[in-house]
């Protein structure tokens, strides 16, 4: 259906969630509010014993949402921008509070007015239809919307524009109103889940083996299976905590050069999905702990508290945030040895701490020195600053040599002479490690650092042919 000239033509209502904005706001605020101060868990079913309304609003009134940041559906956005300069008059009509609405409607500047909800009135359904036919008359305006629940709008509406990736949707709204205009909103969800899982960083939870590895362990079937179903446990688990993550962090990824390409921060996955996948991947990996000792399940749950007091709180904190990161690492290898059951090194434990500690600085020395080439003073949710640069080096740098002591005492101590039968071959390993962590050092100097230091590892032929050659030593010295 062709639409007519628009000085004759009915106000055009647009939806805000998921029409005009790939996310949801309501959901967005409630996970910047708990981010803030998880008490405020406690109020939240509190709000909403007094109804939806009163619920959004008490949440718009203590959340602020950047609108400039948020997901919009630029296809979408460019045709009614060519509606308006048509001179047709549009209306942003949505369910989320007036606050966050007017927030949007400020920015974009394409609207005449605005209806959204308020402390007494939820905007949704039947009661938007009510309300939009009461303003406008039944049949006497074109509406903009993505859902089921818009077919209650759509029925009282002259013409229909649908926002979706299903036909379905599209054919049952022709049912009952003409559909003059559809968008296509960019949809791969099984790609989009698996991003959100972080696949790539489960190479991490092979730090679980390092305890059978030292120990010599890794040939008994027995334990070696055990150190798998750990592994197995780690990431789903950690693929939760991801998810969990990126939900709570969706406002700095946007923020963020290369994060804001992440499923959430994009809107190329729903928050209620992430929700869904993070529960399910939690309670996957339950069951595959249970099958293990119960000082891995312990370790399991330290992890996960870490991880989420990480994601909540501690990555706001100065230096604290590096020394959680080196934590979650030296978890795992804590994990594992409570899996296989077998004696934990103190050596290992501590060149695990100075090592990853000094990859958790170069992470955020990455990302600070990232800013500073766009010429941006700080890092969108964190406690660090550009000229904070040269401290971090330090840091990180000595973190990483201390790192190679640490592995020189382990290499000149008793348990090496029982353990292998060319001791002396092992010293090759600090030669490597001392050479990888000043490269490592240099090439994030030199901005050439990816801000997650695995990655940079996986890629990099040079840290891959070090840990082939490392590889070799140790069979040499075993």
């Amino acid at each position: 259906m062709a639409l007519a000239d628009p000085a004759l033509e009915p106000p055009l209502c647009v939806d805000l969630d998921g029409t005009l904005v790939r996310s949801d706001l309501l959901l967005e605020s409630v996970l910047r509010l708990v981010k803030r101060n998880p008490l405020y868990l406690i109020c939240l079913p509190l709000w909403l014993a007094r109804g939806k309304a009163a619920f959004k609003s008490e949440i718009a009134a203590r959340v602020k949402l950047d609108p400039a940041l948020l997901p919009y559906h630029r296809e979408l956005i460019e045709w009614l921008e060519a509606e308006r300069g048509r001179g047709r008059e549009l209306w942003l009509c949505t369910a989320s509070d007036a606050r966050l609405a007017d927030a949007v409607a400020r920015h974009l500047g394409l609207f005449t007015g605005v209806l959204a909800s308020n402390a007494r009135l939820n905007l949704a359904g039947e009661r938007k239809a009510e309300a939009l036919a009461a303003r406008f008359g039944r049949e006497a305006f074109d509406y903009c919307g993505n859902e089921e629940r818009d077919l209650a709008v759509w029925r009282t509406a002259r013409a229909a524009i649908v926002v979706t990736t299903r036909r379905s949707l599209a054919r049952e709204v022709e049912r009952h109103v003409p559909v003059a205009r559809t968008f296509a909103t960019p949809s791969h969800p099984l790609r989009s889940l698996l991003r959100a899982m972080r696949p790539h960083q489960w190479v991490k939870n092979a730090l679980v083996l390092v305890p059978l590895l030292t120990a010599h362990q890794l040939g008994d079937p027995a334990l070696l299976a055990r150190g798998l179903l750990a592994v197995a446990a780690f990431c789903l688990c950690a693929s939760s905590v991801y998810v969990i993550n990126d939900l709570l962090d969706v406002e700095a990824d946007r923020a963020h050069p290369r994060k804001a390409q992440r499923p959430f921060a994009a809107g190329d996955l729903s928050l209620g999905a992430g929700l869904a996948l993070a529960a399910a991947l939690l309670a996957a990996a339950a069951p595959v702990a249970a099958l293990l000792p119960g000082r891995f399940e312990l370790a399991l749950a330290g992890y996960l508290a870490l991880t989420v007091a990480y994601s909540v709180r501690l990555k706001r904190v100065l230096v604290i945030d590096a020394v959680a990161l080196a934590g979650l690492y030296t978890l795992r290898i804590i994990a594992g040895a409570g899996a296989a059951g077998v004696a934990l090194s103190f050596w290992l434990l501590l060149f695990s701490v100075f090592l990853f500690l000094s990859l958790a600085l170069v992470k955020r020395y990455a990302e600070l020195d990232a800013l500073r080439r766009q010429q941006r003073l700080q890092v969108a949710g964190r406690g660090y600053r550009v000229d904070d640069l040269a401290v971090l080096q330090s840091f990180g740098t000595a973190a990483g040599y201390l790192s190679v002591l640490v592995l020189a005492l382990y290499i000149n101590s008793p348990e090496v002479a029982a353990l292998y039968r060319h001791p002396k071959a092992i010293w090759m390993l600090c030669v490597l490690e001392l050479y990888w962590v000043s490269r490592v050092w240099m090439t994030a100097h030199r901005g050439g650092m990816h801000d997650d230091p695995v990655v940079y590892a996986l890629r990099d032929r040079v840290s891959l042919g070090l840990g082939l050659v490392a590889a070799i030593t140790l069979l040499i010295a075993t």
